[in-house]
């Protein structure tokens, strides 16, 4: 994975801190497959690469965050969605597809964390990509009681809106973006805490990011 030219201010397992040769290897993943959606588009179909194992996590403070590019697309179940229509608005946006074996794994956690800050007013919305029909990604929210809205991206469109930044390409990925439409921070990987991705999104709001 190239690196960013954002500089992480943390970066650290969801959990426990993972080997050091994990690490590499979830770098060295990211990257084929950054590249492999940049040949090929992402297609729905052929191999669905993914980083298996805990999820790595980046903080970025204010003055090292920069805009997102455009998201938007059909949804799942019907309707449209632009994030540029939620500009005021933190939002986190979970990357996932139906075939991920760890975006089942971490379903409920997502599920926990935006019940949870619904009512403070935080947008969850997913990027449902590389699924060949919006009827497994329906399937898939009802099995896990996802009650929040996913686009539905079989090419990865959406994911250049990332480049530069993360690697979403990466799957499961969570961004978490501020309320300037900034990312703020991101877990590449499996997210395996609803209380991590809480206190992400509190640090967004306040403007910090933890020691």
């Amino acid at each position: 994975m190239s690196r960013s030219r954002f500089t992480p201010v943390r970066r650290l397992a969801a959990s426990a801190p993972p080997r050091p040769a994990r690490v590499v290897v979830a770098v060295l993943l990211s990257a084929l497959l950054a590249g492999a959606l940049s040949a090929c588009g992402a297609e729905g179909t052929g191999d669905k690469g993914y980083v298996d194992g805990h999820g790595v996590i980046t903080e970025l403070p204010p003055a090292q965050r920069h805009q997102v590019g455009a998201i938007s697309g059909d949804l799942l179940d019907g309707g449209h969605f632009d994030l540029a229509d939620h500009r005021g608005k933190v939002v986190v946006i979970n990357v996932w597809g139906s075939w991920c074996a760890p975006c089942r794994a971490e379903a409920h956690v997502l599920a926990a964390a935006a019940a949870k800050l619904r009512p403070e007013g935080v947008l969850f919305v997913g990027i449902n990509t590389r699924d060949a029909s919006k009827d497994n990604g329906r399937a898939f929210d009802r099995a896990f009681g996802i009650d929040y809205p996913s686009i539905f991206d079989p090419s990865g469109r959406n994911l250049l809106a990332f480049h530069g930044a993360i690697t979403p390409s990466a799957i499961p990925s969570t961004i978490v973006i501020d309320g300037q439409g900034r990312i703020a921070a991101s877990v590449l990987g499996e997210l395996t805490s609803s209380t991590t991705l809480v206190d992400l999104v509190h640090d967004t709001i306040r403007g910090t990011v933890r020691s």
